[in-house]
């Protein structure tokens, strides 16, 4: 099977491009070239413009969506039009599949604009009749990771954290591994063709939790005091100053961190029976390669 994977130098796609090597012929695209090898042919494409897309879906058979615009300020725009450009040209080169790679929450009456984004990402990249494919999940927990990676510097750099009340929202993470373990099994998985799963990891917990429980692992007691007064745009700029993600990421994160991300299914579970593996051996992974 031949696959191309939209994405392929962000860190799912990172995680992604292994499993897929060792058993299809994978195109990996991005805006730079890299260095072709170990089974992997990297091209150029450009998914904002359409320059180079038709080229990177030529007899691909299934294609792999894990590209965002998280940063950019019309990333609901911009996102929109990467969709699109990738459904007509997937839809013109016969790709049977696409596999996207959502977000849960997304579905709420009030769900943030990055979710909502990501809902309508998926929405776009079907517009054209090419059955879509979609995994919904909540943060990645993984070196990259914005998301891990604002919670790490909080609990690296503040001894007492003035947060927000979205400490308290219920999510269920996901490790990287094995979110690329799911996006590797439904490729070219006829169970899955058309199919809407949510990828919830092993445990359900509040960001506080997910906090306190980094903070255990790096040998640290941070003080949490909840607020209610912060907005998404001051929390952004909060986080800016004490984490390595800039405002224009945290934003879009911090609005999305108030809609519970918790999966309400289990049917991708019972197609994949994974071992999952559990948040502090995630997060302890993640801090090794730090």
């Amino acid at each position: 099977m031949r696959v191309t994977v939209f994405g392929a130098s962000g860190v799912i796609g990172q995680a992604l491009l292994p499993l897929l090597a060792g058993e299809h012929e994978v195109v990996a695209v991005s805006r730079e070239l890299h260095d072709t090898g170990d089974g992997i042919r990297w091209v150029e494409a450009d998914v904002a413009s359409g320059e180079g897309v038709a080229d990177a879906l030529e007899q691909a058979d299934v294609a792999y969506y894990l590209v965002h615009s998280l940063g950019a300020r019309d990333f609901e725009r911009q996102d929109r039009e990467a969709a699109r450009n990738v459904s007509r040209e997937a839809a013109l080169a016969g790709v049977e599949q696409i596999v996207y790679l959502g977000g849960l929450g997304g579905g709420e009456e009030h769900a943030s604009p990055h979710l909502r984004s990501r809902r309508e990402t998926g929405e776009r990249l079907a517009s054209d009749g090419v059955p879509v494919t979609i995994l919904r999940a909540a943060m990645v927990v993984g070196k990259g990771s914005a998301a891990f990676e604002t919670i790490l510097g909080l609990v690296k750099r503040l001894p007492v954290m003035i947060t927000p009340s979205w400490v308290s929202t219920p999510t269920q993470p996901i490790a990287l591994e094995d979110i690329a373990r799911y996006l590797a099994g439904v490729g070219g998985n006829d169970a899955a063709i058309g199919e809407v799963f949510d990828a919830g990891g092993p445990e359900v917990m509040t960001y506080r939790q997910m906090i306190e429980r980094i903070a255990a692992l790096l040998g640290k007691r941070p003080r949490i005091v909840e607020v209610p007064v912060l907005t998404p745009a001051l929390s952004a700029l909060w986080l800016e100053l004490v984490t390595p993600v800039s405002a224009s990421v945290a934003r879009p994160l911090v609005e999305g961190l108030r809609n519970p991300t918790v999966a309400r299914e289990e049917r991708l579970q019972r197609l994949l029976p994974l071992r999952l593996t559990p948040f502090d051996d995630a997060a302890r992974s993640a801090l090794g390669e730090c």
